[in-house]
């Protein structure tokens, strides 16, 4: 995958601003995609998450403004959005537009107490939108840090992930759990976090596949999903449906005893398959955890591997596309693949040893070639640290 270097970006952003506004930024800010490693719907079922940050970023570049006013830049767009903090309301207007994300990250802050105010912020990116790595949260998280430094604001990490999601749910209308803000809030260099998402508790697990002599390789189908149009939102109301019928708070309270009776209990065969992917993916999760706890990392492939078939057979969210790159990965010796983030096209992830790994991304270009699939973008991804300010 081409694109810009850091350094590159940091510059067209602050020639950007400076046209924009006719002076420099006052700063800049960086927020990280995410890849998940496993635990996949899990988050909004109150279960585990294991996901990392990842050296591809939204970027801000931002100044304050004293009228009140919120001017938003994207590079990639080549649009403009400016509207008075005073009118921000979460509506219809806002559906499907790129600048929902800013706008209701604003608006969230605002509604959590918070006295900012105006600011014009331009914004690029080294990640892929639609990719299911996150972008969303990245730019929300982003906007909130470079909000409250501009204003001189304090809010802790966890109160941010929380504004940002807030603006997804109720501004861009995206039903989405906690995993994607907590992941680009909290990330740590050469760490993967496992996260209780119930107990609000992150903790950070060392992630040193150099060491292991392994890649992990995200393979971006192209294949570009939009969340919002319904088949997130329809998982998760199955769901909650299961946890009403089971008689539970959410299905993170079925141990993986307890899920035959609970099939039973069901009745129903597709609340029986969404079922049954949230238990067995939570109790993945926590077998992952063991074995990067132990070292073992070059173990976890048959969990990643059985993940997918959960996801694509269960949960019915993988594609033509995302089951190529997984099917393609482990035939060319990845240790376990599979897809990443929230479906219906997106991502997947191979874990592979390095000596493999140029000839696991020729093969997968081929594979796609064949089929007429889109070429796919195929890089590394390495842990990185959340959102911060940056000083070039």
């Amino acid at each position: 995958m081409s694109g810009p270097s850091n350094a590159e970006l940091l510059e067209t952003l602050r020639a950007e601003l400076q046209a924009l506004t006719g002076h420099a930024p006052e700063g800049f800010w960086r927020a990280p995609g995410r890849v998940n490693l496993i635990g996949e719907h899990t988050d909004y079922n109150d279960g585990y998450v294991f996901p990392l940050a990842i050296d591809r970023h939204v970027v801000i570049a931002a100044s304050p403004r004293r009228d009140g006013i919120l001017r938003v830049r994207s590079v990639e767009k080549r649009e403009t959005v400016e509207v008075p903090l005073a009118d921000l309301r979460p509506g219809p207007t806002w559906r499907g537009a790129w600048a929902a994300y800013v706008a209701g990250t604003a608006w969230a802050l605002i509604e959590a107490g918070h006295a900012i105010g105006g600011a014009d912020l331009v914004i690029g990116s080294t990640l892929p939108a639609g990719a299911g790595l996150s972008s969303s949260a990245a730019l929300e998280c982003g906007t909130a840090r470079a909000l409250l430094d501009l204003h001189g604001a304090a809010m802790p990490d966890l109160a941010l992930a929380r504004a940002a999601q807030r603006a997804e749910n109720v501004f861009v209308g995206m039903p989405c759990g906690l995993m994607d803000q907590l992941s680009s809030t909290f990330g740590l260099r050469g760490h993967v976090l496992f996260i209780d998402v119930r107990a609000l508790h992150v903790a950070p697990h060392p992630f040193d596949l150099e060491a292991a002599g392994l890649s992990l390789l995200v393979i971006d189908t192209r294949a570009h999903h939009a969340l919002v149009d319904g088949g997130y939102a329809d998982r998760r109301a199955a769901c909650e449906r299961s946890a009403t019928k089971l008689g539970v708070p959410a299905l993170r309270d079925v141990s993986l005893a307890q899920l035959p009776r609970a099939l039973e209990t069901l009745a129903d065969p597709l609340l029986a398959r969404r079922t049954r992917h949230i238990v067995t993916e939570n109790d993945r999760v926590v077998r992952v955890a063991d074995l990067l706890r132990e070292g073992r990392v070059a173990e976890i492939g048959p969990l990643l591997d059985a993940s997918h078939v959960s996801l694509r057979d269960d949960f019915q969210i993988s594609c033509a596309e995302l089951d190529l790159a997984v099917e393609t990965a482990r035939a060319s010796g990845a240790l376990g693949a599979r897809m990443t983030g929230g479906g219906f096209g997106g991502s997947a992830i191979a874990l592979v040893p390095e000596e493999k790994a140029a000839a696991l991304e020729e093969a997968t270009l081929r594979a796609f070639a064949a089929r007429g699939f889109t070429r796919p973008w195929i890089f590394r991804a390495v842990a990185a640290d959340g959102v911060h300010r940056v000083h070039p």
